[in-house]
């Protein structure tokens, strides 16, 4: 459909120029300008702009020219003319004052004359410009379901020749899909990286803390260790004194119980 649009209106620097072609005479004596012999052949924008300077040159002097005969003229024809024509001092002054309102008026609409053609010409330019952006994109445009096809049987192959084939169903995900899965790993990434600095950050308090711990554990292990071997003695003894070997073994035992409940106490252990 576009490129109907475009073949139907298409826009030319040659077709623009058909007008002043048509005007061109094959005969005409070659005018000394810049251009060069071939500009009418391969028309550009500075082509025309240099053409344009051209005749705005020759038609003020064609002006000029016109302007001098018909003075010429008219003069000749006040003269031998019968009656002669006699201008009084008067219709001059009115005929001066005439020419300076038209002079005033020429020179007012020359200048929106001007500013209307610096409108179209930054027109035209804009104009040109968005045209060749145009033509740009549409190339682009018809490359791409070349580029598409080509893309799409790439892809065909890589699929086929993938070996062994991936049971993982996230590995052949369309793109929103493993853009939205890439997001939500982002943000659980991101969750476990704040845990961890919060963890790293917490380290050395729970490090010296286990210290201290430690520090107190230490006493504790040693009363405990005595504890079991007055306890194993106090066994071993209560053992002889069952044969006849020990006297007081019982009231020692009483003792290693006190010692043993009052060790409990200071180890938390409930008796």
């Amino acid at each position: 459909m576009l490129l109907n649009l475009q073949q139907s209106q298409e826009l030319s620097i040659v077709k623009l120029s058909e007008p002043i072609l048509a005007t061109h005479i094959p005969g005409e004596e070659k005018r000394s300008s810049d251009v060069s012999a071939d500009a009418l052949e391969n028309l550009s924008p500075a082509s025309l702009e240099a053409d344009l300077g051209h005749y705005k040159e020759l038609f003020s002097k064609l002006r000029f020219s016109y302007l001098e005969q018909v003075t010429k003229e008219k003069f000749l024809r006040a003269i031998v003319g019968y009656p002669p024509l006699i201008v009084e001092h008067q219709e001059n002054v009115e005929f001066e004052q005439q020419l300076a309102e038209a002079k005033v008026k020429l020179k007012a609409q020359k200048e929106e004359v001007k500013v209307m053609v610096g409108e179209l010409e930054s027109r035209g330019r804009e104009l040109s410009r968005r045209y060749g952006t145009i033509q740009l994109q549409t190339s682009q445009l018809e490359s791409l379901p070349t580029d598409i096809a080509n893309l799409e049987s790439t892809l065909q192959l890589l699929r086929e020749t993938q070996s062994p084939s991936s049971t993982n169903t996230s590995l052949s995900l369309p793109l929103p899909a493993t853009l939205a899965l890439l997001s939500t790993r982002g943000a659980e990434f991101a969750q476990l990286n704040h845990q961890l600095k919060s963890l790293e950050s917490a380290l050395p308090r729970k490090t010296r803390e286990l210290e201290r711990l430690e520090s107190e554990l230490r006493p504790l292990e040693l009363q405990k260790q005595g504890s079991t071997a007055a306890a194993k003695e106090a066994r071993r003894r209560k053992e002889e004194g069952s044969q006849g070997q020990g006297d007081d073994l019982e009231e020692r035992g009483r003792w290693w119980r006190g010692v043993e409940a009052g060790l409990k106490r200071m180890l938390e252990v409930e008796g």
